[in-house]
């Protein structure tokens, strides 16, 4: 009798979570370090290598439910939430920041600084030298101007539903966030938000348009 009830038990908390998470309201952005994951027992990426995706038709898989990262990087999911955010949320009262829509593109010389950072498929891990090279850049001059905040915003090709991608680029805006404090950024001065695959930089179902909208993008604002 007590492992019968031990099985009920199970099966009721089971069907609380499965029905708990089919009633979760979608939205079309993620900010300040929100993410979802999932277990992905046979640890293959999305949608596998981009040769083998539709570029003809729709890309990617027609598919509505959540897919998770790979396994391999499921194993990085508390980094999201390892380092705090930020005190003062911008556009709130009191905070001394305005809302995102008053952050800047960054333009003339701090648009060689802040430049546009991008992904491999599936991944929110920043694997080039020079992507690297321009985080060291960004955490310089960061720390030469504590009155400089960002905004550090995750974006995603169109492949996939869309709460996968907005888990992606907030990891992906989070990875930036934490190697930026990592190198002695005050990480009051950064703040993340994902887009998701809602903010194409261009438009396409090519490879060529997939690796430009797959990126972390900077809105600065100086506080005088």
């Amino acid at each position: 009798m007590q492992y019968t009830k031990t099985i009920f038990l199970m099966a009721g908390s089971f069907a609380t979570l499965f029905l708990a998470g089919c009633s979760k309201k979608q939205t079309s952005v993620w900010d300040d370090g929100s993410t979802t994951s999932q277990l992905n027992t046979s640890g293959n990426s999305l949608w596998g290598n981009e040769e083998d995706a539709n570029i003809d038709g729709l890309a990617g898989p027609i598919d509505d439910d959540f897919i998770p990262l790979k396994e391999e990087d499921l194993k990085l999911q508390f980094a999201d939430g390892a380092i705090p955010q930020p005190k003062d949320t911008p556009g709130e009262e009191g905070s001394g920041l305005p809302g995102i829509d008053k952050f800047q593109h960054p333009f003339g010389d701090l648009a060689a600084i802040f430049r546009t950072l991008h992904f491999n498929t599936d991944d929110y891990i920043l694997r080039g030298k020079d992507s690297l090279a321009a985080i060291d850049k960004i955490a310089e001059y960061l720390k030469a101007h504590p009155k400089t905040f960002v905004f550090i915003a995750g974006h995603c090709d169109e492949r996939g539903p869309q709460a996968y991608n907005l888990a992606l680029g907030t990891r992906r805006a989070n990875y930036v966030r934490t190697l930026l404090v990592e190198k002695g950024v005050d990480l009051n001065q950064l703040h993340t938000i994902s887009y998701g695959k809602e903010q194409p930089l261009v438009e396409g179902h090519s490879a060529e348009a997939w690796t430009k909208n797959r990126r972390a993008e900077f809105k600065i604002y100086q506080k005088h």
